[in-house]
């Protein structure tokens, strides 16, 4: 049962990409698989050894803008996370209905922003693989505000550059984290995704209702 939105409150749409719109296989495969096998080569470790070392790493800038920066992690690790990336860009992939729901939000009145905590050269590459960014009216990253989306400081620079009506605004995110600080800002409609990653199990979205599938979502008003 796709989650009950009324359309016709909706004004602005703002979407995040990485679990969201993009299936997070390609991130957490990156992070937790070909990220400790390049580091265990680099520095000669086993693989254990290496995962163990990144993980901690990991644990300690978690939620911070460090976490999702390119530059931060390519001087941590003395390795180029972006070529990384890009080595295995074969894996981005777009999750199910989400071509159909943005053809659906470009043809009609709304505002929509794709709103990313991603790093720039991490959104371009993605952007550049799945041919999305003419949906969105802009993007937005939390890079330019210094602040990711789990802090109010980024809510409140976003706004000041695009505002938009609090009480007609949707907001889909796969973080708990960034929901729940979305919702301190006083955004309305919310909504998690209950499979951001399709190789891994559904996830649990405690208090918010989820999106399993973006095509469930397309609005039926003609507006």
């Amino acid at each position: 049962m796709p989650p009950m939105i009324n359309w016709t409150q909706i004004q602005t749409v703002l979407l995040d990409m990485d679990g969201t719109l993009l299936d997070l296989h390609y991130d957490n495969y990156f992070w937790l698989t070909f990220v400790p096998q390049q580091y265990a080569q680099h520095n000669s470790l086993s693989i254990a050894q290496a995962q163990q070392a990144l993980l901690a790493k990991y644990r300690a800038v978690e939620g911070t803008m460090d976490w999702y920066c390119v530059d931060y992690w390519s001087h941590q690790l003395d390795m180029d996370i972006a070529g990384l990336k890009a080595r295995i860009k074969h894996l981005i992939a777009v999750h199910p209905g989400v071509i159909e729901f943005l053809t659906a939000m470009k043809n009609s009145h709304r505002q929509v922003l794709l709103v990313t905590n991603a790093h720039p050269e991490s959104l371009t590459l993605k952007m550049a693989a799945t041919g999305l960014g003419h949906f969105f009216d802009d993007m937005v990253c939390a890079h330019d505000y210094g602040a990711p989306k789990e802090m109010q400081a980024f809510w409140h620079a976003m706004h000041h550059h695009h505002p938009f009506e609090h009480a007609h605004t949707l907001f889909v995110d796969d973080s708990l984290p960034v929901l729940r600080s979305a919702k301190q800002f006083g955004i309305n409609h919310l909504l998690a995704i209950r499979n951001p990653d399709s190789q891994g199990g559904e996830k649990n979205t405690e208090e918010f209702h989820a999106v399993t599938d973006f095509g469930l979502m397309v609005p039926q008003d003609k507006t």
